[in-house]
C-alpha cells in the first residue's frame, strides 16, 4: 500500500464543510490533505442557491453565519471567486406575513429595513399582490458552481494536497485508508455530507440522520433585469428558524397550511438568486429519507415553476435546467460528533452549510486540536 506524507490534518469530503476545515487550519500554519470521492465537488455544495441568509438564522447557526459571513468576504478577494452584496429581499404578499417580518425586524435590531410595496418592486422583480416586505443587507450571494471550486484552487495554491477521484475506506484515529494508500494525519475532520452512514452507521442512526431530497430550476429570467438580492417569499418563512421563532409564526403557518396544503406538503420554500450570467435559480422543494427512488416526479417541478412564475408576475418560465438536491437532515441542524480520539465527524443538518459551514469549523478545529 502506498503511504502519503503524513499531514497535521486530514479532510474526508470536498464539499463547503470539508473545505471550511481546511481553510481554518491552513489559516492556523497546520498542513493538510483533501480526499474526495469524486473528480470534483458534485453535491449538495454546486446544488444550491449560492446564499448566504446569514440573518435569518437563529441560536447557534446565527453565530456561525455572522463569522462566516466575514470569511466569505476574505475569501472572495482572497480566492477570486464572484460574491455580490446585495441583501435579501422577502417578499409579503399577506397581511400576516407582514406581520412576522415586523416582528422579526424588531428582535433584530439595525439588521432589517421593512419595505412598502413599491420599495419591494424597486429592489426584485414581483407580481400583483405585494403588501410590503423586508430588506436584510448582511446576507451575500456567490456562485454556487464555481465558489468552492475557487476555494479549493485557492487552497491548492496554499500547500493543501488534494487528492481527488479517491475514496477513504477506513478512518483510523491517525490517518485514512484510501483506494490510493495510507494517509497518516495528526487529526480527522469527516466531512460528507449525508454520507455519514458510509463511514459511521451506528453514528448517523444515533443522531437520526437522513437524507432530504430537493428539487431546483435553472430559469431565463423573464423580465431581463439584473436583481442584485436574494428573493425570498411567504413560504420561506416557515423554513428559517429566525423567522419561526416569531410568535405571529404559527398561525402564519396554520393559514397556509390550510390554504395551499399541496404546497406545504411539498416543503416549498419558494425563493430565487440570480446568477452572474442572469439566469434565475428556483426552488425548493423537501423531502425526507433513507433512499431515494431515481425517479423524479414531474409535479414537484410543475409547482415550483407555477409559483415562481406567480411571484414574478410573469405569464411562463423558459427551463434550462432541472435537478435533485440532497443533503443531510437531522433533529438538530449540526453533527459534530467523536467517534474516535483525533477524529470529528461533522454535517451541517438543516440545508444551510454555504450559509455557516465557514463559521461552523474553527470551533470545531478549536476543539479537535484542543
Amino acid at each position: 500500500m502506498t503511504s502519503h506524507q503524513p499531514v497535521d490534518l486530514v479532510v474526508v469530503g470536498a464539499g463547503i464543510v470539508g473545505l471550511a476545515h481546511a481553510v481554518d487550519a491552513v489559516r492556523r500554519g497546520l498542513s493538510v490533505a483533501v480526499v474526495e470521492r469524486d473528480e470534483r465537488a458534485v453535491g449538495a455544495s454546486v446544488r444550491n442557491f449560492g446564499h448566504g441568509c446569514f440573518t435569518a438564522q437563529a441560536g447557534d447557526a446565527l453565530r456561525y453565519a455572522m463569522a462566516a459571513r466575514t470569511a466569505w468576504l476574505s475569501l472572495a478577494k482572497e480566492a477570486g471567486l464572484w460574491l455580490n452584496e446585495g441583501g435579501t429581499v422577502v417578499v409579503a404578499r399577506a397581511d400576516d406575513e407582514y406581520a412576522v417580518l415586523e416582528e422579526f425586524g424588531a428582535a433584530r435590531d439595525g439588521q432589517v429595513v421593512l419595505l412598502d410595496a413599491r420599495e419591494v418592486a424597486e429592489r426584485a422583480p414581483v407580481g400583483p399582490g405585494v403588501v410590503g416586505g423586508a430588506w436584510l443587507p448582511m446576507d451575500v450571494r456567490v456562485d454556487p458552481r464555481h465558489a468552492v471550486h475557487a476555494i479549493a484552487a485557492w487552497l491548492a495554491r496554499q500547500g493543501v494536497r488534494f487528492h481527488w477521484a479517491t475514496s477513504a475506506h477506513l478512518v483510523e484515529p491517525d490517518a485514512v485508508i484510501t483506494g490510493r494508500g495510507r494517509i497518516e494525519a495528526g487529526r480527522v475532520v469527516v466531512a460528507v455530507g449525508h454520507h455519514v452512514d458510509r463511514h459511521f452507521p451506528d453514528l448517523a442512526e444515533r443522531e437520526g440522520l437522513r437524507r432530504c431530497a430537493l428539487h431546483m430550476l435553472r430559469v431565463a429570467d423573464p423580465h431581463g433585469r439584473r436583481v442584485d438580492p436574494a428573493v425570498l417569499s411567504g413560504f420561506s418563512l416557515l423554513r428559517y428558524a429566525g423567522f419561526t421563532a416569531c410568535p405571529t409564526g404559527p398561525a402564519l403557518r396554520e393559514r397556509l397550511e390550510s390554504e395551499h396544503p399541496a404546497l406545504t406538503g411539498i416543503g416549498l420554500n419558494l425563493m430565487f438568486t440570480q446568477r452572474p450570467d442572469g439566469d434565475l435559480i428556483i426552488g425548493d422543494t423537501h423531502a425526507y429519507g433513507g433512499t431515494f427512488d431515481p425517479f423524479k416526479d414531474d409535479d414537484l417541478d410543475r409547482h415550483v415553476l407555477d409559483e415562481t412564475a406567480r411571484l414574478l408576475g410573469a405569464a411562463r418560465l423558459t427551463v434550462r435546467e432541472r435537478w435533485r438536491g440532497v443533503y443531510a437532515s437531522a433533529p438538530g441542524p449540526f453533527l459534530v460528533a467523536a467517534p474516535m480520539p483525533g477524529v470529528r465527524v461533522v454535517s451541517v443538518t438543516s440545508g444551510i452549510g454555504m450559509t455557516t459551514a465557514l463559521g461552523l469549523a474553527p470551533e470545531v478545529l478549536d476543539d479537535l486540536l484542543g
